[in-house]
């Protein structure tokens, strides 16, 4: 969800129609990252937070920002949180953690975390090495843990979510449906990239220990052997090991950056409101009538 959801407004919109948004750091300076915190600081006083990876070289500054802003929420990923709890509890903030495997579930319940949220290989961006599916990588995480958890990724409509809530999961966050949306703050050819592409479109991407996946495939069609990665090994992992600047290029001649999305763009077919997703994911969450388990 880098830059999609890296603004004030679908995170505002959030609180407004009854979910909980986090604003992702994604590439965002520190100045501008200050700025979108100001925004929703002004525009709800509901629990809100912000998401930051932290193996990125900037966490350290953006972490100081989120602790200064008393943010209600921190998700963070790619890192141990053990080293910031603490200043984050004096504070009150609730911690949300995504991993990727049990073995990080349990050091993050063991580190003091307050809820974990499973990520699994159906992701967009960076999903996890093992490629475990998200509906067997809940299930083991929840017997493997006692903290309130949610799964993640490969959500894209209500009966997605009734299918983790019976997995015995406590609530589901949804990334990439939030993509196709008026409010997110991507361009439309990348809205519109998530709508074209189908539940194989998508390919992991990069190396093994932190592979992305990616909805785009015609970038790959400028880089040697670019056909075997874009189409041939559609929905495989394809190592670039020795191809990235050529990858890279091909993007800036392109004028595009990597449209990541998951699997579930592929039951992603209309650009809403993020308020209409909202509603739609609520109705079609509930079975169809008394007595039927099926969902719309």
């Amino acid at each position: 969800m880098s830059w999609a959801s890296s603004n004030a407004p679908l995170v505002v919109r959030g609180f407004q129609c009854g979910w909980y948004g986090s604003s992702r750091r994604g590439p965002l300076r520190a100045h501008d990252f200050k700025e979108i915190i100001g925004q929703i600081k002004n525009e709800t006083k509901k629990p809100w937070g912000v998401n930051i990876p932290l193996n990125n070289p900037r966490a350290p500054e953006l972490l100081d920002i989120a602790h200064a802003a008393r943010i209600p929420v921190m998700v963070a990923s790619q890192g141990g949180p053990r080293g910031e709890l603490a200043r984050f509890r004096a504070i009150g903030t609730k911690w949300l953690h995504v991993v990727a495997s049990a073995e990080h579930a349990k050091k993050a319940e063991a580190a003091g975390v307050d809820v974990l949220v499973v990520d699994g290989a159906e992701a967009g961006g960076h999903p996890p090495a093992s490629e475990v599916g998200t509906i067997v990588l809940v299930r083991r995480v929840i017997k493997a843990t006692k903290l309130a958890g949610g799964g993640e990724r490969g959500i894209a409509d209500g009966a997605g979510i009734a299918a983790l809530l019976a997995l015995g999961a406590d609530a589901v966050q949804l990334g990439t449906r939030f993509i196709a949306t008026h409010e997110a703050s991507v361009h439309e050819n990348y809205k519109r990239a998530v709508l074209a592409a189908d539940v194989d479109a998508t390919a992991l991407v990069g190396p093994a220990a932190l592979p992305i996946r990616q909805a785009e495939e015609r970038v790959f069609q400028e880089i040697p052997g670019g056909n075997k990665i874009g189409r041939e090994q559609r929905g495989a992992r394809v190592p670039l090991r020795g191809r990235q600047p050529e990858a890279g290029r091909a993007r800036g001649r392109r004028g595009m950056g990597k449209v990541e999305a998951g699997q579930s763009a592929g039951l992603v077919d209309e650009i809403l409101p993020a308020a209409e997703v909202m509603r739609r994911l609520v109705a079609s969450s509930r079975p169809r009538g008394r007595g039927s388990a099926r969902y719309d």
